[in-house]
């Protein structure tokens, strides 16, 4: 009696060479599946390897509920992606990769050399060495009629028929690394619901800085403040004067709040605390001592320490019979009111909200209405501030779509 005839080896196209495509890809390969990944830039992980430039914060050594509620509203559907691949897992995903880490005085984490290449390179050659395929220079541009996915690359257009799809694309910021947004058409013209792209971890700007703030203060740090937002206690840290705002960490941390209220209302208000360490009646009692001859600028700085760019600041934004007052001046010194009125634009931007809603796609993250195709990374409609949690969601969404692909493709 003939045996029937063996199946053909299973075969998956992953578009897209950051973190969550990578790490799809190791999953996949590992399970014995054949990849082939595509990425329109030159090489891979440019998006991942900028990120480093600064150091590479690949996650953050906090308690987990605390971690799980820096994704606010998506927090529900990123918890079981991090069940799966969270902050101690990725850290030891990395130090076999020959890579140690270290927790910095934030509580971030980091490669003990701060650089993201090394990490990049070890991971990438274990990819090659399990057998995936990497084609650089390689865009997705859609569907073909007959299903097929349509492949520019530099001697024309494909066209390939893998067995399933993971699309890992980015979100909408960094445009010259590769995150566009150009993916958004041919999913929508597939019927699958996207959230549009809107900036996250940006820098706002204000109706208009005088021309003193413009010209002497624009790149001025501004540290050791405290900023609110409405009722939230205030959060300690600092960020950076611009031409036209303010952008920076602690700007960062608040952006999604700060862009909603724009959104909502026209503007958002925020209240810039100069001197987080002392109280407001010390301020008052040392405000209110006799200055004598002394100009108001010396009088700040000999009795508050306030002078720079804080010192304009305060000049630019307190009502101007504050500084006749010594309660009120205090006040404003602890409360100083910032309107910002827009955000920076989306390719500026460290990172995107919006694009695949969680609820177009099943548990292991497949489209429903397109079965055998999976999205992963920052093309999802979530956001995180910066500190790791950005990175270790895109890893954490990577692992779980290609389990969902093994899954399915076993299935079948």
């Amino acid at each position: 009696m003939s045996q029937p005839a063996p199946l053909p080896p299973q075969h998956v196209a992953i578009i897209g060479g950051g973190p969550a495509g990578l790490m799809a890809a190791e999953v996949l390969s590992q399970a014995g599946i054949r990849v082939d990944l595509y990425d329109a830039m030159p090489s891979v992980g440019r998006k991942f390897l900028l990120a480093g430039v600064g150091g590479m914060n690949i996650t953050h050594s906090e308690a987990y509920p605390a971690f799980l509620a820096r994704y606010a509203a998506r927090a529900p559907h990123i918890a079981p992606l991090l069940r799966g691949f969270d902050a101690p897992t990725l850290c030891a995903w990395i130090h076999g990769l020959g890579i140690e880490t270290f927790v910095g005085s934030s509580g971030r984490v980091f490669p003990t050399d701060m650089k993201a290449a090394p990490l990049l390179r070890a991971w990438l050659k274990r990819l090659r060495d399990g057998g995936v395929v990497i084609h650089t220079r390689h865009r997705w541009l859609g569907w073909n009629p007959d299903g097929s996915l349509r492949i520019a690359n530099p001697d024309g257009e494909q066209a390939i028929n893998p067995d399933a799809l993971l699309l890992a694309l980015g979100g909408g910021s960094w445009a010259r690394l590769g995150s566009d947004g150009a993916w958004m058409q041919p999913l929508e013209q597939r019927g699958i619901a996207l959230a549009p792209l809107r900036p996250s971890n940006c820098g706002f700007e204000v109706a208009a800085w005088s021309e003193l703030m413009r010209s002497k203060f624009a790149g001025a740090p501004l540290k050791n403040i405290a900023i609110g937002l409405n009722d939230d206690v205030p959060r300690l840290g600092e960020c950076v004067m611009t031409a036209t705002g303010v952008e920076g960490s602690l700007i960062y941390a608040l952006s999604a709040p700060i862009r909603d209220a724009i959104e909502q209302q026209g503007s958002a208000t925020v209240h810039l605390d100069l001197l987080p360490g002392r109280p407001v009646d010390k301020i008052h009692a040392a405000l209110s001592k006799p200055r004598g001859s002394r100009s108001m600028a010396k009088h700040l700085h000999s009795q508050l320490g306030l002078d720079g760019v804080k010192a304009a600041l305060l000049r630019e934004l307190a009502p101007s019979e504050s500084f006749a007052d010594p309660l009120a001046l205090a006040h404003a010194i602890k409360a100083l009111p910032l309107t910002l009125v827009k955000t920076r634009p989306l390719d500026e931007a460290i990172s995107s909200a919006g694009g695949v809603t969680f609820e177009a796609m099943d548990e292991q993250l497949m489209l429903k209405a397109l079965p055998g195709v999976f999205c992963a990374g920052e093309m999802l409609d979530w956001e995180a501030p910066t500190g790791g949690y950005l990175l270790t969601a895109c890893f954490a969404s990577g692992r779980a779509a290609g389990m969902g692909m093994v899954q399915w493709l076993r299935s079948r």
